[in-house]
């Protein structure tokens, strides 16, 4: 009798998580009306396939909707990427070379739509709940064009409170048979942004190239 009680209640509870839990849409939208902006540190992993770790960096983000942000790696190597809400720049300080594109042809529908782009994201993406791990409140984001190197993107929301949804993971699937994982660590939502920081000028001397139908994309990325 015990056994079938114990059963029992732990088919309640897991009915009962579920209900609480928010469809995806509606975490989707309830962070993007909560967070205007934020930023963050992050480490990302990059794995094939077989499940090869191919590439581990970490590094510094920030965005500013609509289409503005910054995305800074630091080790094992330093590249920035700007989103100034006209262009996407990418520098390579190594090889002193910065690439241009503009912002909509670039952004398009990949992972960056998702955080900086406009409020109209069940446009470009079809937006499901998953199950996942942490935790967490897990969502399915795959774009609806056909033409997208992103095959799906998963994020990962904790709790907010009145605060809305936080964000604490990324994991992108891309078509080549990757998987990038992105965990944010000291994520603070719409803070005061220093004064040009989604701003960009191609340092004295470098290599300035446009990449005219394909975006950029930092070395070792998916």
């Amino acid at each position: 009798m015990a056994k079938i009680l114990l059963f029992v209640l732990a088919a309640w509870l897991s009915t009962a998580d579920a209900a609480a839990a928010p469809s995806a849409p509606a975490l989707l939208r309830a962070f993007i009306v909560a967070t205007h902006g934020a930023r963050a540190r992050f480490t990302q992993t990059v794995v094939d396939q077989n499940g090869r770790v191919i590439q581990t960096t970490n590094g510094t983000m920030a965005f500013s909707r609509p289409g503005r942000f910054r995305w800074v790696y630091e080790a094992p190597y330093r590249q920035v990427i700007v989103g100034d809400s006209k262009t996407l720049w990418l520098y390579d300080p190594d090889l002193n070379q910065v690439t241009e594109e503009p912002l909509g042809q670039a952004i398009g529908e990949s992972p960056a739509a998702l955080l900086a782009g406009s409020d109209d994201i069940e446009k470009l993406f079809l937006v499901r709940t998953v199950p996942g791990p942490g935790g967490l409140h897990w969502i399915e984001a795959v774009p609806k064009s056909r033409e997208s190197t992103f095959a799906a993107v998963r994020m990962g929301f904790a709790p907010g409170g009145t605060q809305g949804p936080g964000l604490r993971e990324m994991i992108l699937k891309d078509n080549f048979g990757h998987t990038t994982y992105l965990r944010f660590s000291d994520f603070v939502r719409n803070p005061a942004f220093p004064p040009g920081l989604f701003h960009f000028v191609p340092p004295q001397g470098a290599d300035v190239l446009g990449a005219p139908g394909a975006a950029p994309q930092p070395r070792g990325a998916p």
